[in-house]
């Protein structure tokens, strides 16, 4: 099955379902928009059922549980919804009852908690060994993402001092000119994916560059052009992403290498520090 059709799935098992199952079925139907960002709780008063019936209702679709079912239908809402219709959903998912910085807060704490679930510690490892190693590192951020790509530029540049952002193939054509095994690329997008991200990363892929992709999920467009896939949830029903889950992921990354850079790294921050202190960069009361 794949992410396009859960939809057409679920309707095409409708006349073998329970009248429960049926019940959840015809909702999810009605509602494809707002029912994938709902939780179980939710959808179980919504549809008139218990929770446990909504999970058994994904494990009767071959799903592990509703996490994945809810993912699935995400994946399928998310990817072809325009702002404007994001926003819409916002309201209808975060009604004038639940609206609140309590309701948007426990959206966030469901990401991170679905991050620490899943991640990939090899993937995880293994991108901390290939960027203590590389020549130079490339970041690729685009649009919203670009907040976490600087966010990553800056720490990484304190550690590592050969690391660059980039944003446009016009102005940055000639620095990836000479891409070798030893360079790193990496490319941070979620949906909706952008053309000029996916774009670099495959050039960078195809002239030999070792690549390292920060996306949501294993479906994202930049997968088949990754050597290494480090994916963070960033769904939430609003017409913005939700960055905590992957800035999480970033974070570790970067308190991971200062960690293995060890010695080195604690005199290289002594000596900024001096820097720091000789030039009053820091407010002192």
């Amino acid at each position: 099955m794949t992410k396009l059709n859960v939809y057409q799935y679920i309707a095409e098992n409708i006349p073998k379902m329970s009248k429960a199952h049926l019940k959840i079925a015809r909702y999810i139907l009605e509602n494809p928009n707002t029912v994938p960002f709902l939780t179980v709780k939710k959808l179980a008063k919504l549809a008139n059922v218990s929770d446990a019936t909504i999970v058994r209702f994904a494990n009767y679709l071959h799903f592990s549980g509703y996490v994945e079912l809810q993912q699935a239908m995400q994946t399928s809402v998310q990817e072809q919804l325009t702002t404007t219709e994001r926003l819409r959903m916002t309201n209808d998912v975060y009604d004038e009852k639940d609206l609140g910085i309590r309701e948007i807060m426990k959206d966030d704490i469901d990401n991170i908690k679905l991050l620490i679930d899943r991640i990939d510690v090899d993937a995880f490892q293994k991108t901390v060994d290939t960027l203590l190693k590389a020549k130079r590192i490339y970041i690729i951020a685009n649009r919203s993402a670009v907040s976490l790509g600087l966010f990553l530029q800056y720490y990484l540049n304190i550690m590592l001092d050969n690391v660059e952002l980039i944003q446009s193939v016009e102005k940055n054509a000639e620095k990836l000119n000479h891409l070798s095994k030893m360079d790193v690329i990496i490319a941070i997008s979620f949906s909706r994916y952008t053309n000029t991200t996916i774009k670099i990363f495959s050039y960078a892929k195809t002239n030999g560059a070792t690549t390292i992709a920060i996306t949501d999920n294993l479906l994202s467009p930049l997968i088949p052009y990754a050597d290494v896939a480090l994916t963070a949830p960033s769904r939430i029903p609003s017409f913005i992403d939700s960055f905590v889950a992957p800035l999480s992921l970033i974070n570790a990354l970067i308190i991971s290498i200062g960690k293995e850079k060890g010695n080195h790294f604690y005199e290289r921050l002594e000596a900024l520090e001096k820097t720091w202190q000789e030039l009053n960069v820091f407010y002192h009361g």
